[in-house]
């Protein structure tokens, strides 16, 4: 039926442009714009005229039900509603029908948007997203009231105190969890393993992410964890490796970048720190209908680790930036990346300020590994699945060994026993009651061993 009425409106142009300017016939169809081409003679002179693509016009009946819409709400809504509002709410549904991640933000929404990429912001301090109505955990950010209290990356929030969120959009969600530091909301979750929704309080505070930590695990081992991406990782990742090598006395033997509940953040971290560990390459690319979107980021020479074997660690709370970077070194076999399947975010999303205080974010292109994967719904898949575990250690009794015969052979050395402190690392309780980090580091020391022993046959 729209079909037709387009149809007719447009043959009635032609009827109107064959009569004013005579001679005219229809030459062809522009293949890029969909534009009509007329050409022909008038007044003895060549003549050109162009109609519109039908299908590009603003739909005269949608509009027109849209304002039936509105007026129908003014007259007969329960409450009255002003302008103004009737028409931001329009707004605000027109992009979040889009899809997860585009919103209209609001003065407050537009203010927080930039106090968390900056790193410090109130709330609770996780990472969410709406699914089937319900918010969605992407991840918690370490060292928050949420991780704290027992969040988890994969929790689906039903309830923010006594309000189901069923019904809710994600800003007015995100604005019920943020609140005065010091007060308390509870969040009645569903999660996967629980048989029943489980209750948790969470008492709000004021954020302060520290995105880079480090460590050395044991002597040539470092750790490197990324909770988010914000606008000085990049620097902050160098700093921090060259510390990791002050502090072991010369060349890392390995490295452990961990990703895992790395809810993302700013792009051009993402690219500074594969800048880092990657000599030369794309390290990633964006693709989007217009042209600002289209954007190419390669790696420059040099590699602040110095060729040193690096794991990286990713889980389904890893997401955007973060896929950026473990997909950027897993393309250019930089890396092993060993954990489970990541979030799946690889979208770009374009901040369009409007005025001062308001702005809408907008989904513009998807990000695109440097073999051509997309991350977005599919995520990165690890090299090596390791599922987070809990190990008890088993204490065995000690084995009858040869030193136990009487009147056995002495070893030839000058002290047959072995130093522990220096044979082996004292236990680390960060890698003891992490399984998926002490298979990153066994990795790690089994990649050590082989380049070794590759160094000694040649």
């Amino acid at each position: 039926m729209k079909l037709a009425r387009r149809t007719a409106a447009t043959a009635l142009l032609c009827a109107y442009s064959l009569l004013t300017l005579p001679a005219l016939a229809l030459a062809d169809t522009d293949p890029e714009t969909g534009e009509t081409i007329l050409k022909g003679e008038a007044n003895g002179k060549d003549v050109t005229v162009r109609l519109p693509n039908p299908e590009k016009q603003l739909p005269l009946d949608e509009l027109r039900k849209f304002t039936e819409v509105f007026g129908r709400i003014r007259e007969a809504y329960v409450e009255e509603v002003d302008d103004t509002t009737l028409l931001e709410n329009a707004i605000k549904g027109m992009l979040s029908g889009l899809d997860p991640h585009s919103a209209y933000l609001e003065p407050q929404a537009y203010e927080e948007l930039e106090e968390s990429t900056s790193g410090e912001f109130g709330g609770l301090g996780i990472e969410v997203g709406m699914e089937d109505g319900f918010v969605r955990v992407i991840s918690p950010i370490d060292d928050t009231p949420a991780q704290k209290a027992g969040v988890q990356a994969g929790d689906m929030i039903i309830k923010l105190g006594d309000q189901p969120v069923k019904g809710m959009s994600l800003e007015e969600a995100v604005n019920l969890m943020r609140g005065k530091p010091g007060s308390t909301l509870k969040l009645t979750i569903v999660r996967d393993e629980q048989s029943a929704p489980i209750e948790i309080d969470v008492k709000r505070d004021v954020i302060k992410v520290a995105s880079v930590k480090s460590r050395m695990l044991e002597p040539g081992y470092a750790y490197l964890r990324l909770t988010q991406f914000q606008a000085e990782t990049g620097r902050e990742f160098v700093e921090a490796i060259d510390k990791l090598e002050q502090d072991n006395g010369g060349k890392l033997s390995g490295l452990i970048i961990d990703l895992r509940n790395n809810p993302g953040g700013v792009l051009q971290a993402a690219v500074e720190s594969a800048d880092a560990v990657l000599d030369e390459g794309l390290i990633v690319y964006t693709d989007g209908r217009i042209q600002s979107s289209k954007l190419r980021f390669s790696a420059q020479p040099g590699d602040e680790t110095d060729g040193a074997p690096i794991v990286v660690l990713i889980n389904g709370g890893s997401a955007s930036a973060s896929e950026i970077l473990a997909g950027a070194l897993q393309d250019h076999h930089r890396a092993v990346i060993m954990g489970t399947e990541s979030f799946g975010k690889g979208s770009v999303q374009t901040v369009i300020p409007l005025d001062e205080t308001h702005a809408i974010k907008l989904t513009t292109a998807r990000y695109y590994t440097p073999s051509g994967r997309s991350i977005q719904a599919k995520g990165i898949h690890p090299d090596i699945v390791v599922k987070q575990a809990r190990l008890t250690e088993v204490d065995n009794q000690p084995f009858f060994t040869e030193a136990d015969l009487s009147g056995h052979l002495e070893n030839g050395t000058e002290d047959g026993k072995t130093d522990d402190k220096t044979a082996k690392a004292a236990k680390d309780e960060l890698v003891a009651k992490d399984y998926q980090l002490r298979t990153a580091l066994n990795l790690l020391k089994g990649l050590g061993i082989l380049g070794k022993s590759k160094e000694s046959a040649q």
